[in-house]
């Protein structure tokens, strides 16, 4: 069995074989924060994901591949209808897997090398899943890597706000309008977000509304809906925003959105 239905239970460090290949349907599904004794890549072919782990939140898109080491704490959101991927690895059986968690941009070949470990039966030889691993690693440890990474602000003047943001219940305001809500000035929030994630805030507000956009766009919005939910004053001003930090239009980094 390789294929998961969304209440079946699964652990991954109770099932002893080198690798263990998933796939299943998810909709609106929170992992909860955890960890797992065997290292695990993320994938969705379709769909959207956001990883947060300690300090640090991470989107992933259908052309991106998320790595986490053995016994990292993380927990996986889906909010709308995700086509899950994930290959768990043995660390004891293999010795050049990363170290860190990290992002990675996934081309034609990795995607079809994640799909078929994802399905394979679980109780196939391992001598028989060699040669399909020796590419897939080769692939996976020469990907090029991405930093579609949000570093979380923990001071409690602010946290709180954050949380709400990331369960959609509202969006960063301006820098003005949060000092009045954080009942804090506009310098001691700046000092805060350039100390706990390493710029100020208008700047992580900005990475923040380039995550939910990202994620809306996965998730079928078109550029018209997307620009309007983020409070962008127009189409235009938000497909100038999104090429300026990822290099290409909406309709170039997810061919399907094009709205």
């Amino acid at each position: 069995m390789t294929f998961i239905l969304k209440d079946s239970y699964f652990n991954p460090d109770e099932i002893d074989i080198p690798v263990i290949g998933i796939a299943s349907d998810l909709a609106a599904h929170d992992s909860g924060l955890h960890s797992h004794q065997k290292a695990q890549l993320l994938y969705a072919p379709s769909g959207c994901m956001t990883v947060t782990s300690a300090e640090r939140q991470y989107i992933l898109p259908p052309n991106r591949a998320f790595w986490i080491p053995a016994n990292t704490l993380h927990r996986v959101i889906m909010r709308n209808v995700v086509a899950y991927r994930s290959i768990y690895f043995d660390i004891h059986q293999f010795s050049n897997l990363p170290g860190q968690l990290q992002l990675f941009n996934v081309n034609g070949l990795f995607k079809e090398l994640i799909e078929r470990v994802s399905f394979w039966e679980w109780d196939r030889p391992f001598e028989l899943q060699q040669n399909i691993l020796h590419v897939f690693l080769d692939e996976l440890n020469n990907a090029s890597t991405d930093n579609l990474v949000l570093t979380m602000p923990k001071d409690l003047r602010v946290q709180s706000f954050v949380e709400q943001w990331n369960k959609g219940e509202s969006m960063p305001p301006f820098l003005k309008e949060f000092s009045k809500l954080a009942a804090a000035s506009e310098k001691t929030i700046t000092r805060i977000f350039i100390k706990e994630t390493g710029m100020p805030y208008q700047d992580w507000r900005q990475q923040w509304r380039l995550h939910k956009a990202i994620e809306l766009l996965a998730e079928g919005r078109n550029v018209g809906e997307t620009a309007f939910d983020l409070e962008f004053s127009s189409d235009s001003a938000f497909i100038d925003f999104f090429k300026k930090h990822l290099g290409e239009t909406p309709s170039k980094y997810f061919p399907k959105t094009a709205g």
